[in-house]
């Protein structure tokens, strides 16, 4: 019954492995976070779960397939002259995309569109062009995106990339809502654990060809991310954030997690 499951599996480039003999079973309504640096493979790990990106070994199965999917990607700002309106948007989640359900009837299409669109609190606004709302309100819509095909797993690739400390609170309460309430399995790439700490149930960290998969305090401590890096890295807790401290490899992951608690 597990809602992803991942054995032996291996992704590579040539020389260059991003990871290898990575067993991994995500059950239904688990949070998963997935860390690590630039380069270390976790929208790689996303491609794969799409179907996008073939292993180079191994076995990938996601409960459903990829119409049971819903995706959050990186939150981007639109350009001011995007006229797409919010609802439009949050409708290619039903039939814009390989992984989304098709739905022919008009009628059923326009109720689950409104009901993703509530569900995140966005009415007010579904109406707007896309280009004159905010980065929070854009990517509200992009989680009713992935609501509306009602899906079995939901894959959050850096959702909160951008956006302030309020908004970053908000993303994260809707998806956690949705798998609390649905038993929807939820991977979250991220650089910045601690808006997401208190909701997740593992972490799977991914440096230079390693990984490591575990409880948050079982897997964000100095040994455990030391011998990940291979250089001294120093894990505290600040008022419940958490701070990685090390050089090197380690400085992107020290500047997100330190600007949050700092902030």
């Amino acid at each position: 019954m597990t809602a992803i499951s991942l054995r032996g599996a291996r992704l590579s480039y040539g020389d260059r492995v991003l990871w290898d003999g990575l067993d991994l079973d995500v059950e239904p309504g688990e949070f998963l976070a997935v860390l690590g640096p630039n380069g270390s493979g976790k929208t790689s790990l996303m491609r794969v779960l799409l179907g996008l990106q073939q292993l180079s070994s191994g076995s990938v199965e996601v409960a459903g397939g990829n119409h049971a999917i819903g995706y959050i990607p990186q939150q981007r700002a639109l350009e001011q002259s995007m006229t797409l309106r919010g609802r439009d948007l949050v409708g290619l989640g039903l039939d814009g995309y390989r992984w989304g359900l098709g739905v022919r009837n008009r009628r059923e299409r326009r109720v689950r569109v409104d009901e993703a669109i509530a569900a995140v609190g966005a009415s007010r606004y579904a109406d707007a062009p896309l280009g004159l709302l905010s980065g929070g309100e854009q990517q509200r819509l992009r989680v009713a995106q992935a609501l509306v095909g009602d899906p079995r797993v939901m894959l959050c690739d850096e959702p909160l990339l951008s956006l302030d400390l309020a908004n970053q609170r908000v993303v994260s309460e809707l998806i956690d809502k949705r798998r609390r309430e649905a038993d929807t399995a939820v991977l979250f790439v991220t650089h910045e654990l601690n808006p997401v700490l208190p909701l997740v149930d593992r972490v799977l960290y991914l440096v230079g060809g390693r990984f490591r998969v575990g409880k948050p305090d079982e897997v964000m401590n100095s040994a455990t991310l030391s011998e990940l890096y291979r250089t001294p890295v120093e894990v505290v807790r600040v008022r419940d954030q958490i701070l990685v401290v090390g050089a090197g490899a380690c400085e992107e992951q020290t500047h997100h997690l330190t600007a949050e608690a700092a902030s």
